[in-house]
Parts: structure tokens; sequence; C-alpha cells
């Protein structure tokens, strides 16, 4: 019984098969090592993930006819690749999402359904790349921490007060120390800015006032509590 349970094929395998399968995963690892190169915002970009992502589609329809062939083998496969370890840490969520994309793609070429396949390959990532375009999921509103040193005075308070108005939608003051001096100030100010495209101007703007000695700008999240003193 374990023979005839051995031999039995659920896929007949033929040269045509192969090749048809490999072309369609190929050409679906294209698109999607493609768009992976579309929506990346990361710091690390890597030109070998990329590659791997087309490679991965292509090995896993090949996987997935081997096992398909024949229901025995599929038993074996697994202890074989259960000796395999993956070394290699993934930084962003994101680069798991496209292995699994990558991984599922080539199994619906590998055993024949390559409308599911092209499909499915189109649509997701139509969607990713929708998704990004239109920065679904941020956050509408991000609070920065603004570090300001000055000159103190009522004239030069009022004069940064002004430019800070100009750029920010809300203005907080956290945090107001002496700096050195009695006449120089260092202020910590949680703000919301109008425009975050504009950040840069907003620097240039405190910086161009003869009050103003130093300006820093933070843009992390985990950078937005002001240090205690």
């Amino acid at each position: 019984m374990f023979e005839e349970f051995q031999n039995f094929d659920l896929f007949p395998v033929t040269v045509f098969t192969v090749i048809g399968n490999l072309i369609v995963s190929f050409v679906c690892g294209i698109v999607i090592s493609l768009v992976y190169r579309f929506v990346y915002k990361g710091p690390s970009y890597s030109v070998t993930f990329v590659n791997s992502l087309v490679f991965l589609s292509m090995i896993t329809s090949v996987v997935i006819l081997v096992i398909g062939n024949n229901l025995a083998t599929a038993f074996g496969l697994v202890g074989a690749m259960s000796i395999i370890r993956f070394r290699t840490a993934v930084r962003d969520v994101q680069d798991i999402v496209f292995i699994f994309f990558s991984l599922v793609v080539g199994m619906a070429a590998g055993v024949g359904l390559y409308s599911v396949a092209i499909a499915g390959t189109l649509f997701i990532s139509l969607a990713i790349i929708l998704l990004s375009v239109t920065n679904f999921g941020q956050a509408k509103k991000r609070e920065f921490l603004l570090q300001l040193t000055y000159n103190s005075g009522t004239e030069n308070e009022a004069m940064i007060d002004t430019i800070l108005k100009s750029h920010c939608r809300r203005m907080k003051l956290v945090n107001l120390k002496n700096a050195g001096s009695d006449s120089v100030l260092e202020a910590h100010y949680h703000v919301s800015l109008k425009d975050e495209r504009k950040n840069s101007q907003l620097v240039s703007d405190l910086l161009a006032s003869p009050a103003v000695l130093d300006v820093n700008l933070y843009f992390d999240e985990d950078d937005v509590n002001p240090p205690t003193y």
C-alpha cells in the first residue's frame, strides 16, 4: 500500500510544463522585484535581495513540481529542508511581505495555476503601489522636537515667536534653561509643522535671525521627548 502511495502522481510533469512554470514564475518575480524597488523607502537598499525575489519565485515553482510529482517526496523534502538555517536578519516587515509574496506566486506557478500567479501578481502589486503612493497608514500629525539657542530679550523672543507661528500649526514650550550665561537661553519646543516638506525652511529662517545662535530639529519619533535637567 505504501508503494502505491509513493508512486501516486498528482501532477504529470513534462518538459513543456517545467519550462512554462519557470517562465511564469520568472516574469512574476521580475514584476515583484520592480514593485519592491519602486516602493522601498528604507536606508539600506540591497540589490541582492531584489534579485533573490526573482530566484525565490523560480525555485519555489521547481520545489512544488518536485513535491507534486510524488507525495512521498514531500515528506523527504521537508526533512531535507529542515537542515537549512537562514542567518540573515530581516530588518523591515515589508521585506518579509515581499518574500512571502514571491513564495506564494512561485507556488501558484509550480502547480500550473498561471492565471492565479499572474492575476495575483498584478493586483497585489497594484495595491502595494497604490498604498505607497497615497502614503496610506501615515500619521496625519507628527510632533517634532525643536532645540533652539538664542540671545534673551523681549524683542528677540517676539521675533522667534513670529517665525515659529509662520511655520508651525502648533507649538509648545517644554523646557527652558540658561546656556552658559544669563543672556543666552536654550529652549525646547514640541512643534507640529504646517508643511513637513518645508522643515529645512524653518531652520533657515531661524538661523537667519540675529537673535538665534543654534537650531536643531529632530524628526525621529523616539526623539520627541526633550531631555530633562
